[in-house]
């Protein structure tokens, strides 16, 4: 199931049967010349189609433009930046619109800069709009004062289920840190095109790997399907626990 081909009804559905909203954290990204610029996002997109074969979700639009840094390379690369406190604001707004919506149950899935769980500024973005729109919604709806209420006296036996208001938008990483060190996971090498081949095969091409060289796409040439199978189906079995 997917927002942006949905209507009043399907949406009503999703949250009186409180079905996870799952959000694809992207970007458009230089990866070499062999790797799409979309491979981050392409990588959270396939999985959350494949997941959503198996369970009930609802898949949200994708965000692409984002933080993605210079890191990799310059300006003139394709890759797109966006500041991360501008980006952080306008978070900030796509949360408190799905809150006042009702959806209570969402997930941002991210895959780029999230090697071993490490929070870099991408990541923290998503993770404080969230709690800030989230502090921002109970005030709206609950009033001032809401979590000091007597009808907040069990607040601390709800933590981490869904009856908890700061669980109600997660940040999690595509492929977990277990997922990770089972297999191996780098930018543009043989894990990250392994597993962008397994979803989208067109999106690789080896053979223009000459067309530039970089230490971090060296590895790519060994890059093969069987090993991207491998994570396509760990990540899937992690998400498939961690979206609940």
């Amino acid at each position: 199931m997917q927002l942006n081909f949905s209507f009043p009804r399907e949406l009503e559905y999703v949250k009186k049967n409180n079905i996870p909203v799952v959000i694809a954290g992207g970007t458009v990204e230089y990866h070499g010349p062999h790797c799409a610029y979309g491979c981050d996002t392409l990588i959270v997109e396939g999985l959350l189609e494949r997941l959503a074969k198996k369970r009930e979700l609802m898949i949200a639009p994708s965000v692409y433009y984002s933080p993605s840094s210079y890191a990799v390379a310059d300006e003139k690369s394709g890759t797109v930046h966006v500041e991360e406190n501008a980006f952080e604001q306008y978070l900030y707004y796509v949360f408190m619109s799905l809150l006042n919506s009702g959806l209570h149950n969402i997930y941002v899935v991210i895959h780029h800069q999230f090697e071993q769980e490490s929070l870099m500024p991408m990541t923290l973005s998503y993770m404080k709009a969230a709690k800030r729109a989230t502090m921002q919604y109970l005030e709206n709806t609950l009033g001032r004062g809401w979590w000091g209420s007597e009808s907040f006296s069990d607040y601390y036996d709800n933590l981490g289920n869904n009856a908890d208001p700061f669980s109600w938008i997660k940040v999690i990483p595509a492929m977990s840190k277990e997922v990770q060190t089972a297999t191996g996971y780098d930018h543009a090498g043989e894990f990250e095109c392994s597993i962008l081949m397994a979803l989208y095969p067109e999106t690789v091409k080896l053979d223009r790997l000459g067309d530039v060289e970089h230490w971090f796409t060296k590895s790519a040439a060994k890059a093969n399907l069987d090993l991207g199978n491998k994570m396509v189906e760990l990540s899937l079995e992690s998400l498939d626990k961690r979206i609940k």
